[in-house]
């Protein structure tokens, strides 16, 4: 099950907010727009407050940061088994380039290569759709040939052999064709070209072996195969352990190395003994571990400085279970953070108030911690595509025994909200004045609080009744639980409650991201979506079954309209406080399902309303979108840290800055932070 939020931000979606709710208005002089190719914009993020840590938290910033992106050879590999050879032979071909770079095709190879950097593999990072090459099979030959073979990943193979073995991965389209499959009456380990499977090992064979490691009396498991490939030898599934000696050795034990060093900075005692237990797992693999780290990890809100690493997230495995490499080093942004202090002190009364059945709620609702912070660093998994929001640990009894600690990542959303200023979407998509100035007004802070609900209060909200299988809702199960969560935010986010905690000042203002919701759901982010095709990732789908469900069941009562003006479809929102009863209604169901592992409800209801696409309407959407010259999808370039050393080796200052480009950053980190190749 996963919790760590992939959450899509109005400025994905290329709203423009120009409410004075948004704090970036000062700062015009920074330049977050670094590159733009194919479908991706990437950006630049400040870190905002940087300079007034003390050298000692800079110097703790700065080691983290190390340990994150020594990691990002890990997601590689993790993602697809020749994503690493592909990746070094075509930064070896472009670095060494000597023809006509005006060529068309040169300018394809160098597309491409930006997109496997933006992916971090060969796979699109939201579809898992394959890229197809524009260049080719004849110029990547000539190109290969003209490298010095010793910068080449032969591996013991001649230049024309380990051409002969990448041609067909990158040029065929049949050829691991798709990432992560979700098919359904698949075999979607089978069917599915990442990394985490090896030697022809099936769905059920995987699924038979875990089911004879759980004991469904334990009510403490661990996170069954979150840090291992599943492969099959001599007949039978074993799990290789990524940890120090065991799968990714080289890599871990430099990250190992790096917060060994980052601990002798540790703001306290329970930071260094969160930092000391992570390098403990990394050592063993064993992920009792890693459920001891995780509940340090949680316990810790003293300190301002904090971070992600490890295998965490399992949107990349077909079956949830295995968690891709990630990391995100922090700190704590103190004003913003009174926001989601707030919410989070009143978990209670959230809970209490839920319109789910009472079964399902949890007595008392325990360590619930939420602060709003500044990213430093992005690696791994949430690199450069990176999430807004974070609640975490995902084990549901650390949840149930200890609570969650839940994050809001302000400079990013930041970020998202200035680099899409003026750029027509509301123009084109939004009904009428009204309501654009609606969203002008609100959008901003209650995009925000919707992050900060879903991930403060809405994963964390709710029990498994007794003897339930976290994973009994399988592949579906990142789906409905982001379903979820959004219901829950979205259900709140309208209660008067919210004013008279002083989180809102008009009762109005949830309309903004009640309408911006229902038109992403069931029309905008359609952009992101080929003709022809399902909607496949988790959160779009989770968008899309809420969306869909509630058009559907207020449809009678003409709660949500779908209008025509002028040959363009536009949503009209009628009844907003409807709107609330319906997802107060679909929320009291999502739960029971979630509660009940109720596979086959979870299953209809992503089969129904998820999935496909009115492909009308979808070219619609792309045909108003190709006029105004939106990337579907953003991410970024991270700053760069520089120690200062006094003539004792003493770290006395680390400096920010931010001018490097997208190229030189993923050429760099190729060149010093690649431990897994050669």
């Amino acid at each position: 099950m996963s919790f760590f939020n992939k959450f899509i931000p109005s400025a994905m979606i290329a709203l423009s907010i120009t409410s004075c709710n948004t704090p970036e208005k000062q700062n015009e002089d920074f330049n977050y727009n670094v590159d733009r190719f194919a479908d991706i914009e990437v950006l630049r993020y400040k870190v905002p407050e940087f300079d007034s840590l003390s050298v000692k938290q800079k110097a703790l910033v700065y080691y983290l940061t190390e340990a994150a992106i020594t990691g990002r050879d890990i997601l590689w590999d993790q993602n697809g088994k020749y994503n690493l050879r592909i990746r070094q032979t075509l930064e070896e071909i472009y670095k060494n380039f000597n023809g006509d770079k005006t060529s068309a095709e040169f300018k394809a190879f160098e597309k491409y290569l930006k997109q496997i950097w933006f992916a971090n593999g060969i796979h699109h990072h939201y579809s898992t759709d394959k890229f197809v090459p524009e260049f080719s099979a004849e110029f990547f030959a000539t190109q290969v040939k003209a490298v010095n073979a010793d910068n080449l990943p032969l591996n013991g193979q001649s230049v024309d052999e380990l051409i002969a073995e990448l041609t067909p991965v990158i040029f065929d389209p049949t050829i691991m064709a798709k990432r992560v499959n979700q098919a359904e009456g698949e075999d979607l380990i089978l069917t599915s070209a990442n990394n985490l499977y090896d030697g022809g090992v099936t769905q059920a064979e995987v699924e038979a072996y875990f089911a004879s490691l759980k004991n469904p009396a334990d009510t403490t498991p661990i996170s069954y195969g979150l840090n291992s490939r599943k492969v099959k030898k001599d007949g039978k599934v074993i799990e290789e352990i990524y940890k120090v000696g065991g799968l990714y050795s080289d890599a871990i034990s430099r990250i190992v190395s790096l917060l060994e060093k980052a601990a002798n900075y540790a703001e306290n005692e329970a930071q260094l003994n969160t930092i000391n237990k992570l390098v403990e797992y990394y050592k063993t693999g064993d992920l009792r571990q890693f459920d001891e780290y995780s509940i340090l990890w949680l316990q810790d809100t003293a300190s301002q400085v904090d971070f992600i690493n490890g295998f965490i997230e399992s949107y990349g495995d077909p079956l949830g279970m295995t968690g891709a490499w990630e990391s995100i080093v922090n700190f704590k942004n103190q004003a913003a953070s009174q926001r989601t202090e707030i919410i989070s002190a009143n978990a209670q009364w959230f809970e209490d108030h839920s319109p789910i059945d009472s079964r399902f709620k949890k007595e008392e609702v325990k360590g619930v911690s939420a602060k709003v912070i500044t990213a430093a660093i992005l690696s791994g998994d949430a690199y450069p595509a990176t999430p807004i929001g974070i609640n975490l640990p995902n084990s549901n009894w650390i949840r149930a025994q200890y609570g969650s600690k839940s994050v809001t990542i302000e400079n990013i959303t930041q970020a998202y909200d200035a680099a899409s200023q003026g750029n027509g979407f509301n123009e084109e998509f939004v009904i009428d004045e009204p309501t654009r100035e609606l969203m002008a007004k609100y959008l901003f802070i209650t995009d925000n609080l919707h992050t900060d609900l879903h991930e403060c209060l809405g994963h964390g909200s709710g029990k498994l009744l007794p003897g339930v299988d976290p994973d009994a809702l399988k592949a579906h199960s990142s789906t409905l639980e982001e379903t979820r969560a959004d219901l829950f935010a979205l259900y709140y986010l309208a209660d008067p409650k919210l004013v008279e905690l002083g989180l809102l000042d008009d009762p109005e203002a949830y309309k903004a991201e009640y309408y911006k919701y229902m038109l992403n759901g069931m029309m905008t982010q359609l952009m992101r979506i080929e003709p022809g095709k399902d909607v496949e990732e988790a959160h779009m789908r989770n968008r899309k079954l809420i969306a869909e469900w509630a058009y559907e069941h207020g449809k009678d009562e003409g709660v949500v309209a779908l209008d025509t003006i002028n040959g363009k479809t536009y949503i009209r929102i009628k009844d907003y406080d409807k709107l609330r009863s319906l997802f107060g209604e679909l929320l009291h169901e999502i739960q029971r399902i979630k509660s009940e592992g109720d596979y086959e409800a979870g299953k209809n209801l992503v089969e129904k309303y998820a999935i496909k696409v009115d492909p009308k309407l979808h070219a619609e959407i792309l045909e108003r979108y190709s006029h105004l010259d939106i990337a579907p999808y953003k991410g970024f370039v991270n700053p760069i840290y520089t120690p200062v050393f006094d003539e004792n080796g003493e770290i006395t200052d680390v400096t920010v800055t931010y001018g490097e480009g997208y190229i030189e950053q993923m050429l760099r980190y190729s060149r010093d932070y690649s431990p897994l190749t050669k």
